[in-house]
């Protein structure tokens, strides 16, 4: 009997020793997050370091491009501004006239100053010659209108030389008053026809 009983303990001993090993058995195991994730996206470190090192140097290749465009970009409008700026000043240096009394071949105030901006626009542009026309207007009569308008033609050039440019880049002529600017025989009109005008040979 004693037996027996012994025999059914070692039995139950054996029994519950086998449940605890099958279930420390079927406890799930925590994995590497890290280790899953390689396992997942099939990428070693080394493959994801070349990965990161090339999208890095691709990133730096198109900051290098945008910024190579923006330096294209603004020196095409630096050009653009200095072609507007040469543009203006030779239009200014053309279309401002040197205006002159009436019977006079004397400088005003405003005409030496103007020349002294067509001096420097001559001296930025050593290549251009002129011719300088001087005007008259209709009072007067056509010799002695032809003589004043030489007269006037010689004296801007005579400024012009005194302010350092080459005389051999300015020539004269005298139109009197044959081509008159306004030919209404207005104050007005004759104002604007007393001129020496400049004209880029």
């Amino acid at each position: 009997m004693m037996k027996r009983q012994l025999l059914m303990h070692v039995m139950m001993a054996v029994l519950v020793a086998g449940l605890v090993t099958m279930a420390a058995c079927s406890k799930p195991t925590v994995a590497d997050p890290g280790a899953m994730t390689q396992v997942q996206s099939g990428e070693t470190d080394a493959e994801r370091a070349a990965r990161l090192e090339a999208e890095r140097a691709a990133r730096l290749d198109a900051e290098r491009a945008a910024r190579l465009e923006a330096e294209r970009i603004k020196a095409r409008q630096l050009k653009a501004q200095r072609q507007a700026q040469i543009i203006e000043a030779k239009s200014r240096f053309l279309n401002q006239n040197i205006l002159f009394d009436f019977d006079s071949a004397e400088l005003t105030g405003q005409a030496k100053v103007l020349l002294r901006e067509k001096a420097d626009w001559l001296q930025a542009n050593p290549s251009e010659t002129v011719m300088i026309e001087g005007h008259c207007d209709e009072r007067g009569t056509t010799v002695y209108n032809l003589a004043l308008g030489e007269r006037r033609a010689n004296t801007v050039r005579t400024y012009l030389v005194n302010l350092g440019v080459s005389p051999r880049r300015l020539g004269t002529v005298s139109y009197g008053e044959e081509k008159p600017l306004d030919p209404a025989p207005t104050e007005a009109a004759y104002r604007i026809n007393r001129r020496a005008q400049f004209v880029v040979k």
